[in-house]
């Protein structure tokens, strides 16, 4: 049956079973990926999911179930485990079961020309990348990624309040990594693409890019310790604003996970710094006209000029805060339940060039990376204390490369010491915690450590 002939039968079977309010969430998604190592194809991947969530109340309760298949018996099995779960749950959270927006924005994230383009032609590019990289410098010895993948993923949300919609989007990505060496010293250099129009995707300027950034580390060296003037470089800046993104969720600072509670409409970072949330964005990796529980999507400024002017919100949440929800649920799968995360999430760019950030920068260094975020850094406090490396800059001129060194401060300090922005905003590769970009930001001190 399809999803619409499966939603009416599981309401109609629930409705029989006594069950209230109740909501189907079905997620399907296609996947592919191959990867090159040494011209043959090392990995190839082609999968296909599908799968429901369902919610209903029963006696006050609302339990929850899923299932992977749309057929009869997975209506039984939904409709009995739900009511077998209302009954048992012990939460005190108020569910809501939204009846839909007045109306929902159109949003464009599907290229018909992407989902077109063949196997054969996704496994001549990751051949072409391995080719470009090998080619590009005498001292690449070795093209460890070679990779491309697509994607795509179509949403259907309903329930008896009357809420009825869907969405599909679809996205493609390469990624190229390069081991490079001089002597003893061996560095690795990569780059990836990500967007959902197969033409912008140029596997020379990708595979040269890697291979650039590898040779530029060699020779390398740390730095004395002290505290250094720093431009985090868009990728690395990007995932910093990652890494603390759960900070703005109206759960968290409910919780009491998130220093900004009790901060709204109060000054918490440069005013050189905007904060968007734009799941309206065209063909954005997390653009999608409404959100894990039906509400219809808004572009909105987190922080606007330095001033914290909202949180993201989910129904939950937003009923706790006596606000409207910001059209931030989410859902890591048909299996999960509703939380909360950002969609197309950005720092909006400057009109400064990363060649005039450097001359502005004049001394200090340039991150180009930082490791360990899963453990170095703590978004309750804020605090970090990581791996980095990337180049050292006097006079506006890069000298040398920088590795071996620990970059450490506090991100609510940071965003207040981002002096200048660049123009190169760049977004990374979308999850789960949405599509989060940053332009380059030279931030006035942070504390290195090197030798």
């Amino acid at each position: 049956m399809n999803i619409q002939q499966f939603k009416d039968r599981v309401f109609e079977v629930g409705r029989s079973a006594g069950l209230e309010d109740m909501e189907v969430y079905v997620s399907q998604s296609k996947e592919f990926s191959v990867r090159i190592f040494k011209t043959e194809i090392d990995d190839y991947s082609v999968s296909s999911v599908q799968g429901v969530g369902f919610r209903a109340s029963y006696k006050g309760k609302v339990g929850y179930a899923y299932a992977e298949v749309l057929d009869e018996t997975s209506v039984d099995l939904l409709v009995s485990s739900a009511k077998a779960n209302a009954e048992v749950i012990d939460s005190k959270d108020e569910i809501v079961f939204f009846p839909g927006s007045p109306s929902y924005p159109e949003v464009t994230a599907y290229n018909d020309e992407l989902s077109s383009v063949s196997p054969e032609e996704r496994i001549e590019f990751a051949r072409e990348l391995e080719a470009r990289a090998l080619a590009a410098d005498s001292r690449v010895d070795l093209v460890n990624w070679a990779m491309t993948g697509y994607e795509e993923s179509e949403i259907y949300i309903a329930n008896t309040k009357g809420l009825e919609q869907s969405f599909v989007r679809n996205g493609g990505v390469s990624y190229v990594s390069a081991v490079v060496r001089d002597g003893e010293q061996v560095k690795t250099g990569s780059r990836f693409q990500f967007g959902n129009d197969w033409s912008k995707f140029d596997a020379e300027k990708l595979a040269q890019a890697a291979v650039n950034e590898g040779v530029s580390l060699l020779n390398a060296d740390t730095v004395p310790s002290g505290e250094y003037r720093v431009m985090l470089r868009y990728d690395a800046a990007r995932d910093m604003v990652q890494t603390f993104s759960s900070v703005f969720s109206g759960e968290a600072v409910q919780k009491g996970l998130s220093l900004l509670a009790g901060k709204l409409g109060q000054k918490i970072a440069s005013s050189k710094v905007t904060l968007v949330d734009d799941p309206l964005m065209p063909n954005g990796g997390a653009s999608i006209p409404f959100d894990g529980e039906g509400v219809a999507s808004k572009t909105k400024k987190v922080i606007d000029q330095g001033q914290l002017t909202t949180y993201l919100h989910n129904l939950k949440t937003a009923k706790k805060d006596g606000v409207e929800s910001t059209g931030n649920a989410s859902r890591a799968s048909f299996k999960s339940p509703v939380g909360i995360s950002p969609t197309n999430f950005y720092i909006k760019p400057g009109e400064t060039s990363y060649e005039d950030l450097l001359k502005e920068l004049d001394d200090g260094l340039v991150i180009i990376d930082v490791q360990g975020l899963h453990s170095g850094a703590n978004p309750v406090s804020g605090d970090f204390s990581l791996g980095a490396y990337g180049y050292l800059v006097e006079g506006g001129q890069i000298v040398r490369p920088v590795d071996q060194i620990t970059v450490a401060g506090n991100f609510f300090r940071m965003i207040e010491d981002i002096e200048v922005i660049g123009s190169d905003l760049e977004f990374g590769i979308p999850g789960y915690g949405g599509n989060v970009g940053s332009p380059s930001l030279i931030v006035r001190s942070l504390s290195i450590a090197g030798k």
